[in-house]
């Protein structure tokens, strides 16, 4: 079966959890799942997503507080999920930066929709055409890195700096401008995190593309891209 998009579902009733990921993976969907706040931020942080399914309450950390952190970093697309029908509680999960709000009970064939329609947005907003530096490839289409016949995985985090990095080659950008460009959203406190997935980026292109400093730091300046 072809993978058509990957979605993280969260939520602490193992029924739910079971159900979703079944029907998901049923439809095409690759998933990843956590029944906890601070493991689905793991899994942001680290895996390579499409959408974010995002139970409201959690055992430790209500599904507001997590996106309104995720929102700092990334234009995720996250749909939550809530058995909150109040409208206040919609209202304020749309404010903070969800993308829509489906009430339980529901129907998996409405959810699947509207996750669709999610990952479908944020897809077309995505510049279609791959950039291609030498051997090295970087495609928003698919979301993937390569390097001749060799890829590595970088998480959607990752792959948005170094994306937007890669479309500005020799331009050097400050912490603030890369976090005003890509999540939109000022810096705030997040300098140190975003020091963590250039970090992150620079090993991993390093061990796709061994001798290849793609990724350069100007003291005080920033950050550029330069192509080999």
């Amino acid at each position: 079966m072809i993978i058509i998009s990957k979605v993280l579902i969260v939520d602490d009733d193992k029924t739910v959890l079971e159900d979703n990921r079944k029907y998901f993976e049923k439809m095409g969907y690759g998933t990843v799942c956590a029944d906890t706040a601070r493991a689905a931020e793991e899994l942001i942080n680290s895996a390579a997503l499409d959408c974010v399914i995002l139970d409201i309450d959690l055992p430790d950390e209500n599904g507001f507080e997590l996106c309104a952190r995720v929102r700092e970093k990334t234009g995720l697309p996250i749909v939550f999920l809530s058995g909150y029908t109040e409208e206040q509680s919609r209202i304020k999960g749309l404010s903070i930066g969800g993308d829509d709000y489906v009430c339980k009970p529901y129907s998996l064939e409405e959810l699947e929709l509207r996750v669709r329609a999610r990952i479908k947005a944020g897809q077309n907003a995505i510049p279609p055409g791959p950039l291609k530096y030498g051997s090295l490839m970087i495609d928003p289409g698919s979301r993937s890195v390569s390097f001749g016949e060799s890829s590595a995985d970088f998480s959607t985090f990752e792959f948005d700096v170094l994306y937007f990095l890669a479309r500005h080659p020799g331009e050097v950008f400050s912490y603030e401008q890369i976090y005003n460009q890509v999540w939109k959203s000022p810096i705030n406190k997040g300098i140190k995190s975003l020091q963590v997935i250039i970090v992150r980026i620079r090993q991993k292109l390093l061990e796709l593309c061994p001798g290849h400093e793609y990724i350069q730091t100007v003291r005080r300046k920033g950050y550029l891209f330069v192509p080999v």
